[in-house]
């Protein structure tokens, strides 16, 4: 049996990429692998962190074995990790890359852990350029990069990214499988019961954390535009702000979207996903910049459309007029797809389409394409 160690956040520590690399690991454990992931001891100093908590109270993901080992500002933490995986000498290292903050650490483990002649190394890089900027990116990057031998990007925006730093590194195109352990959709009576939300109404969703590139404001913006006011749908915003709540809130009540909005500003648990979603008519992803988001994969799982705006590798998931709409990164595109959706009598061909699509993205996809990336 081949061993696989991941190196990445996982149980407790809460988010997409954990989840997703619990998803990933069950899938390569299913294919007869043994997995073991190496996580996070402390991902984050506080003061860098800007939700309430990293953690999540979720029960733990069946059936996998999770260590918390890896201290992301200790030095000293990351020689005894890295010697900690060398002894292990797995025959795959299969590493999270998100954060140039994360280089260092990540970098330095591989570097002791990887050495071994049978060990390959391979990054799934879901951002190599962050959307937010900070002295030293490139440099840890870089250094990052350096350590490991095959790149895994879930957008071709992030393989251009790789690019930049190195022509020859080996890199495989992989679009991220949807997120299939969130449990089923809620249907909407009891989701909108569940959630304490009037059954008389239509709804908009827009999920996840909140931070300035997410466009959450282009969204209200287009929220206030007659083509969406005079429709009578209301914008659930499910998620915890990563960013000041002041200027949306400021926003909200200048446009006059009181009535218009429903804010829930908390992390959302897994076992209240398929409510968000079920309560749902359509998934709005404003973003201003982007490489992939999770949450076009979730909205696929659970059979809804979607409103993304054209960046990143948003485009390349969603196929405009069938599964959703691909628009300009403008209030005025967003409400223009809105205004359509609703006028046109598109939600039920529009969720035909987005389940139909489903089998693009699965995690044996993943799987495969690992497995050639490692052969080449």
């Amino acid at each position: 049996m081949k061993q696989v160690v991941f190196l990445s956040p996982a149980h407790p520590l809460r988010g997409g990429i954990a989840s997703s690399t619990e998803r990933l690991a069950q899938e390569l454990q299913q294919h007869g692998y043994g997995v073991r992931i190496l996580s996070f001891s402390l991902q984050y100093p506080g003061f860098l962190f800007p939700g309430k908590t990293q953690y999540t109270d979720d029960p733990p993901p069946a059936r996998l074995q999770i260590e918390p080992v890896i201290n992301s500002i200790n030095p000293l933490n990351w020689i005894k990790v890295g010697r900690k995986l060398k002894a292990l000498a797995p025959d795959l290292i299969i590493v999270r890359y998100w954060l140039p903050f994360m280089g260092p650490a990540l970098g330095t483990i591989l570097r002791i852990g990887g050495g071994a002649a049978r060990t390959k190394v391979v990054a799934i890089t879901d951002n190599v350029v962050p959307h937010e900027h900070r002295p030293g990116d490139k440099a840890f990057t870089r250094y990052f990069l350096n350590a490991v031998d095959a790149c895994v990007v879930m957008s071709r925006a992030v393989k251009a990214d790789i690019r930049a730093f190195s022509k020859e590194m080996p890199v495989a195109y992989i679009p991220h499988p949807i997120y299939d352990n969130y449990g089923p959709m809620v249907e909407r009576d009891a989701a909108l019961e569940q959630l304490g939300l009037p059954k008389d109404q239509h709804y908009l969703l827009f999920f996840g954390f909140i931070r300035g590139y997410k466009g959450l404001d282009l969204l209200l913006q287009a929220m206030a535009l007659p083509e969406v006011s005079t429709l009578g749908v209301k914008l659930i915003v499910a998620g915890e702000f990563y960013d000041d709540p002041e200027p949306y809130q400021q926003l909200i009540a200048g446009q006059g979207l009181e009535e218009q909005i429903v804010l829930r500003n908390a992390y959302i648990p897994n076992s209240e996903v398929g409510a968000y979603f079920g309560a749902a008519d359509l998934v709005v992803q404003p973003y201003k910049t982007a490489t992939q988001s999770g949450i076009s994969q979730l909205a696929f799982h659970f059979g809804k459309p979607m409103v993304v705006t054209r960046v990143g590798g948003l485009p390349e998931i969603v196929q405009h007029g069938k599964e959703g709409y691909v628009v300009d990164v403008s209030p005025e595109a967003i409400a223009t797809a809105i205004a359509d959706f609703y006028h046109n009598q598109q939600q039920e061909s529009m969720e035909t389409a987005v389940k139909a699509g489903r089998s693009r993205f699965s995690w044996e996809n993943m799987v495969r394409g690992i497995e050639a990336l490692i052969r080449q």
